[in-house]
């Protein structure tokens, strides 16, 4: 069974009249509600998350505000689509979910977001038509929002959320802050600090470099080659730019190369010995403790053990994105310009009691004032407003930042509501603040620790923002990227069932590779397998084809 992760039973309604454009009561049995009248609505989304509790106090003025809460329960411990299997199949859905999208509309279990939108302003314009067209489905409708990397007019982002190879601040500093461009000279690094350092500073053993592996999680360890080799996050293949074609980057020489230096540090105990082992939560714990000095993986995969890290005031465990290449002279792709996710996100249920109800809760929270509380909090006690140049600023203090490090204290005041549609970048209002203070350049910097302003002013001649550290992104391809085309993908198709085979032997044989006394002979024996059990041609013919069709898609919009 899905585990309930209670995250609220929430709190008291005023003034939810004064939201409108999207309302009104389906007839489709009693609407659920609390003690104080307002609307409690249930969403489901398969992935890790934290709970917040009942009486969240950010979550209580939103529902204050617009008359509704939500429930939410979170993935424990199961594979996403067998967690969304197990909905499909007993028909117990909440009104939101997110998680297996391609399931879910075989099902008929979402409803279309079109047909409600003009009742709906915020979601409507919540982006371009061109947008919207990317999401549109082979039956006319759009089943899904994604939520994340919708950055309103300017990118504003601060923080690296995407991959790289991540290092601890301290080793850097130790290091007085190198210049690290190659793959090897990242491993170098580490050899160099951890034996000299193989403790830290209580007395626990340093972990060279940790990659977890564990279930879809998988990317961590496997998808290196094609961002070595310069190509961005398109995921499951490198698309050839001018002929616009898909290659197998499981099969370059680049990937060889990756996997031979694994196998290097793993023989030298720079690499975690429990590294095929290891869960997710145990990881996070690791990474936590702050132990581990570097890893490959996407900064939101591990920001809840950094958001430890600093409520423990370990900043010296901070970590810093290194776009690593395989060798001097290649531009990385790491860091990407906003893309949406065609084939992740938002869905609503038909199975809702109260769809429109539903909807008008997703488009209250995409509202200005709940997207200030949301995110910023309550003024006076999450933030402070100043005067500058004729504008209101917003800002926090050190006790405030101080309280946003603790997740603990985020559990019982902040509601995010995180998997629900948000906006990024700096138009919140007249005086452009951003809409989270993440994105604020003054209040990231101002709330940065020490460690990690003395990284920022020690390369590039110093900058402001983690952003900076890497290499600004190329415009995006018009098919970027093509991990939401195959995210789609099922069994009822030819190259579906390739993939799950390529999944398979890739699960199975790259751990043996890294870990065996004989590289070479390992890794041929997994090309072998590879190339007899992978119909490739197959897989990239329809990635070609997806890619092609998204350019020709795009061009109708110039």
């Amino acid at each position: 069974m899905i585990k309930k992760s209670l995250s609220l039973l929430l709190v008291l309604s005023l003034m939810a009249a004064s939201f409108v454009g999207c309302g009104g009561d389906d007839d489709k049995g009693e609407i659920t509600k609390n003690d104080r009248g307002n609307k409690v609505f249930k969403a489901f989304f398969a992935v890790a998350g934290q709970d917040m509790t009942k009486d969240n106090r950010c979550q209580r003025a939103i529902e204050d505000k617009i008359g509704a809460t939500c429930d939410v329960t979170w993935l424990a411990g199961q594979d996403p689509n067998e967690a969304v299997g197990q909905i499909i199949s007993t028909e117990e859905y909440p009104d939101f979910i997110d998680g297996a999208t391609q399931q879910l509309i075989e099902a008929n279990a979402l409803e279309p977001i079109d047909e409600h939108w003009d009742d709906c302003p915020n979601i409507k314009k919540y982006f371009p038509e061109s947008e919207w067209e990317k999401l549109r489905q082979e039956d006319g409708h759009i089943y899904i929002i994604p939520q994340f990397d919708n950055f309103y007019k300017e990118d504003s982002a601060t923080q690296v959320n995407g991959e790289a190879f991540w290092i601890q601040n301290k080793v850097l500093k130790w290091a007085n802050y190198p210049e690290v461009e190659t793959l090897d000279e990242y491993f170098d690094l580490i050899e160099r600090y951890i034996k000299e350092n193989p403790t830290d500073k209580y007395g626990n053993k340093h972990i060279g470099y940790e990659c977890l592996s564990d279930g879809d999680k998988y990317f961590c360890l496997e998808n290196a080659p094609f961002f070595l080799d310069g190509y961005p996050n398109d995921g499951c293949c490198i698309i050839d730019p001018k002929k616009i074609e898909a290659i197998d980057y499981n099969t370059t020489p680049t990937a060889k190369k990756y996997f031979n230096k694994l196998n290097e540090e793993f023989h030298k105990g720079i690499i975690d010995p429990e590294v095929f082992t290891l869960k997710y939560d145990k990881y996070l714990e690791k990474i936590s403790q702050g132990v581990v000095l570097g890893m490959c993986d996407q900064h939101w995969d591990f920001e809840q053990a950094e958001i430890t890290l600093k409520g423990d005031k370990k900043f010296e465990c901070q970590y810093v994105p290194l776009d690593v290449t395989i060798e001097k002279g290649i531009k990385p792709q790491y860091y990407n310009n906003p893309a949406i996710s065609a084939n992740n996100g938002l869905g609503i249920c038909k199975a809702s009691k109260d769809l429109k109800g539903a909807f008008k809760f997703v488009d209250d929270l995409l509202s200005p004032e709940i997207m200030k509380l949301r995110f910023w909090g309550q003024e006076g006690t999450d933030y402070l407003v100043k005067e500058e140049d004729g504008k209101k600023v917003y800002y926090r203090d050190d006790k405030m930042r101080e309280n946003y490090n603790n997740q603990q204290y985020r559990n019982e005041n902040l509601c995010q509501y995180q998997y629900f549609p948000f906006y990024r970048g700096l138009c919140l209002d007249d005086s452009g603040n951003a809409y989270s203070p993440e994105d604020q350049p003054q209040e990231f910097y101002d709330s940065l620790s020490p460690e990690m302003k003395d990284i920022l002013d020690h390369y590039k001649g110093g900058v402001k923002k983690i952003t900076d550290l890497v290499e600004k992104p190329e415009p995006n391809t018009t098919w970027f990227p093509m991990w939401s085309y195959t995210n789609g993908w099922t069994n009822d198709t030819d190259y579906g069932k390739v993939k799950v085979k390529m999944d398979e032997i890739k699960h199975k044989k790259l751990p043996e590779v890294v870990k065996a006394d004989s590289f070479e002979s390992s890794w041929d024996e997994y090309m072998n397998e590879y190339k007899e059990k992978v119909d490739s041609k197959c897989y990239l013919d329809a990635l070609t084809k997806e890619a092609k069709r998204r350019d020709e898609l795009a061009k109708k919009f110039k």
